[in-house]
């Protein structure tokens, strides 16, 4: 039995009610249904997929790591939008660990590995520079962002009280101090280095002048591993993206000082990215791909679908979780613990298609260039990443968001972004990142390797 045969059979529980968005929900299809999505448990109806724009194949192997980022991609396979658009043999492979996924996309998919799926950034970069993987060079190409927001920063319960939460300046003392009533510095840890959960949790140490290289300890732990690394004490704190830093409150073990939205409202996070050579041989299913999981991003991003989406990421083939971890943040309900207020806003949760800056699926290169830039200012990769003239050929050899454009303007979707830039990003701290002068944003950081 197929996977969407499977979906068709299932009887999900869908609930209304639930808040609003202010986004505009863009339509499927021109020329289709209004909603170009079958009912609850349904696939939807076939595409107008014209014989010549029929995929050069119809298969690809994507990889996930089971968080909130990686839905689009669940749903593109479970509601048949893959299917609708040609690309009947799609698989989507969960991945250990973000160093599987990478070593699994050196090797590509006719190696045993995978074509592409769900990265951090700037992992496509440094792939494709070969500085995460011993020197072999494997260009890939960033095609869609999948998620806005959807991630957390928890801290241990022990040191509840303590003053740690969206600004921890008044805290840093008590950070910094830790080595010398402890014994040991203060434990954060990260999914994946250099990345961007890497560079969520940096910049909140930072900002509330806690130098993250220098006065406390970083660790790489994988996803699955967080909860149970605070559980037994290993860790104080961690970054990364629901469910995880969720569970800590609801399993009473931590809670959570600041969401990455409260950091930076509207901020980028993970994105679909595939090997280049197998992009530039099968442009016709790229295109096939990004419509679908761009249809799936849609889906997703209406209230009256969340209950179902819970249903089907939470299910033992996908997170492996219970549903009632995965309700509250799809919803836009944390529970940040500590005394302080609950978080009930549907727009503070994982946003897929739009959000209150506009486009979340369209992959801007500004915010390839940011998240290269702090590479810069954390002084990654040096000896690749010398300067901005070379940060910014980087982005364009890397960044396709031509395809994007392309795949949206043949699948009837509006709302198309009319510039590559998003323009001028505040954060939590009144700092501002101008793409046009990255330079200016480097010079203002107090706390910085450069």
């Amino acid at each position: 039995m197929s996977d969407i045969s499977r979906v068709g059979r299932r009887k999900f529980l869908v609930t209304a009610g639930v808040a609003a968005t202010g986004s505009v929900l863009l339509k499927g299809c021109l020329g289709n249904p209004p909603s170009s999505t079958a009912p609850t448990g349904g696939a939807p109806a076939p595409g107008p997929v014209a014989a010549g724009d029929a995929p050069e194949v119809t298969t690809a192997k994507l990889g996930y790591l089971p968080i909130v980022e990686s839905a689009p991609l669940i749903i593109a396979k479970e509601k048949g939008f893959f299917a609708k658009y040609g690309m009947t043999g799609v698989e989507v492979a969960k991945q250990a660990n973000w160093a599987s996924a990478r070593d699994n996309v050196a090797i590509g998919s006719a190696g045993g590995g995978i074509d592409g799926g769900q990265w951090q950034m700037p992992m496509p970069h440094l792939i494709s520079e070969g500085i995460i993987t011993n020197g072999k060079k494997v260009p890939m190409y960033v095609l869609a962002q999948l998620i806005t927001q959807g991630n957390g920063i928890a801290v241990s319960n022990a040191h509840a009280g303590k003053g740690l939460g969206l600004d921890i300046s008044k805290a840093a003392d008590y950070i910094k101090g830790y080595p010398a009533s402890q014994g040991r510095k203060f434990k954060a840890a990260f999914t994946f280095p250099n990345g961007n959960q890497d560079f969520w949790i940096r910049y909140w140490f930072a900002a509330g002048g806690v130098d993250p290289d220098k006065d406390i300890e970083l660790l790489t732990v994988p996803p699955s591993e967080t909860v149970q690394g605070m559980r037994t004490g290993s860790m104080d704190a961690f970054s990364t993206g629901d469910p995880w830093p969720y569970r800590i409150v609801a399993d009473k073990i931590g809670f959570l000082p600041a969401l990455t939205y409260q950091i930076w409202a509207g901020h980028p996070e993970e994105y679909l990215a595939m090997r280049a050579d197998w992009v530039d041989a099968h442009p016709k299913a790229t295109k096939a791909i990004l419509k679908a999981v761009m249809e799936a991003q849609q889906w997703a991003d209406k209230p009256e679908n969340r209950a179902e989406l819970v249903q089907i990421c939470s299910a033992r083939n996908y997170f492996n979780i219970s549903p009632a971890i995965l309700t509250g943040p799809f919803e836009g309900r944390y529970s940040l613990g500590d005394g302080k207020p609950d978080i009930n806003d549907f727009k503070a949760g994982p946003l897929y298609w739009t959000d209150s800056k506009g486009s979340v699926s369209y992959p801007y290169k500004s915010h390839d260039l940011w998240f290269l830039t702090e590479s810069l200012r954390w002084g990654f990769h040096k000896d690749k990443l010398k300067d901005f003239d070379t940060v910014k050929r980087l982005v364009d050899s890397v960044n396709r968001e031509d395809l994007w454009r392309e795949a949206a303007k043949e699948a009837g979707f509006s709302d198309i972004p009319s510039s590559t830039s998003r323009g001028v990003e505040t954060f939590f701290d009144g700092v501002k990142f101008d793409p046009a002068n990255p330079e200016a944003y480097l010079k203002s950081l107090k706390i910085k390797r450069v």
